[in-house]
């Protein structure tokens, strides 16, 4: 047996040594080695600045074009039919609704409960209005008009979900806020964090304004849930600086240096969970967007998308550096950074008196030979 097992091991050796080999090679090895890196704390302004132009065009959006926010929010009308629920029967609901040229009618939501119903969504409706879109309804599935169900939404409501969200949102990030400050034991951590989720909302909340999607309670749920996904993304990074600066004054780096080095370490995670996350959701958002047409599914695609990929780039574009650029006007950093360039400064100037007796010793003229029997001639 014994015989055998050494066979397997040289058999397995090579194949071993090739995989540690390419193990080493790898992007992931040589980022979390500092063999490769890019310096993206040294470019935090080129960051901000794309960061706030993205930040610009989202706010001006909202403010031009606001949220299409759901009935469940500004209150409304809800019509609802039995009938047979296909897509042909809904874009016949459809057209024959905004056919009646109502005022702020042009964009009615209709979308299938099953597949025995289908539901119309519009503004709040006068009385022979009312009367108008039932008939409408009707005639498109073949049913009479008073067969077709209507419920008022009232605004009181859609104004309790909002206040409701809001407080949901604020309760969130101060309760984020203070587990990092207590997970971390360091303010400016938590301060970076909440600057990075502030930015997911507002990039989200601007795209919506732009792509002109419902707002509904879902989309909500779903800025709660990318806000999380963020806060986890900027976590791991934050670990790893942490783990970095730990022994920070027995190193010869600075914060940036370090705090740089840790965003290289988990790039490669932080990219691959993103890819992960993100295309099933970017399934969802093509189902609810090109099959479905409407309904929350699309909603909930687009806010889980961008919040997504938004979160992802505020970690490590937005959070780390804006704490390192906190981090480095404290005191301490500040010794830090002073004591690193004297080092340097010392180990140049080593370096230059090396080179330059090197270059002595080895030039054929700067050194005289001096002969017994003669003068002093060149060597």
């Amino acid at each position: 047996m014994e015989p055998v097992t050494q066979e397997r091991s040289a058999t397995a050796s090579p194949a071993g040594a090739k995989a540690e080999e390419q193990r080493k090679t790898s992007l992931a090895h040589k980022l979390y080695t500092g063999a490769l890196s890019y310096d993206f704390i040294g470019h935090r302004r080129l960051w901000y600045s794309v960061s706030a132009v993205v930040l610009l065009i989202c706010v001006v959006a909202f403010a031009v074009r606001g949220l299409n926010l759901s009935i469940e929010f500004r209150g409304g009308a809800e019509f609802t039919v039995a009938t047979q629920a296909t897509d042909e029967a809904v874009a016949k609901v459809q057209d024959a609704v905004i056919g009646l040229d109502l005022p702020d009618m042009a964009d009615v939501p209709v979308q299938k409960i099953g597949d025995g119903s289908i539901r119309v969504q519009t503004r709040s409706l006068e009385v022979d209005e009312i009367s108008q879109v039932k008939t409408a309804i009707g005639d498109a599935v073949g049913v009479d008009g008073n067969e077709v169900a209507y419920s008022l939404v009232g605004a009181s409501w859609g104004q309790q979900i909002t206040n409701q969200g809001i407080i949901a949102l604020v309760v969130f990030l101060a309760l984020v806020s203070l587990l990092i400050w207590i997970y971390f034991r360091e303010a400016k951590m938590a301060i970076s964090a909440l600057v990075a989720l502030v930015h997911d909302l507002v990039v989200t909340i601007g795209v919506f304004a732009i792509a002109g999607f419902a707002f509904t309670p879902a989309s909500l749920i779903g800025m709660l849930t990318i806000l999380g996904y963020s806060l986890y993304d900027t976590v791991v990074v934050f670990d790893k600086v942490r783990e970095n600066t730990a022994d920070l004054k027995n190193t010869n780096r600075t914060y940036s240096e370090a705090a740089n080095n840790a965003v290289n370490q988990v790039l490669v995670r932080s990219v691959n969970t993103t890819i992960i996350g993100v295309l099933p959701v970017a399934a969802l958002l093509v189902t609810g967007v090109f099959v479905l047409g409407t309904g929350p599914l699309k909603d909930v695609g687009l806010v889980l998308f961008v919040g997504m990929l938004a979160g992802a780039y505020s970690s490590i574009f937005i959070a780390t550096p804006l704490l390192a650029q906190l981090k480095e006007r404290e005191p301490e950093m500040v010794a830090q950074r002073n004591r690193v360039r004297r080092r340097a400064d010392r180990e140049a100037a080593r370096v230059a008196v090396t080179m330059t007796t090197t270059e002595a010793i080895a030039s054929p003229t700067a050194v005289p030979v001096r002969d017994k029997r003669g003068p002093a001639k060149k060597g």
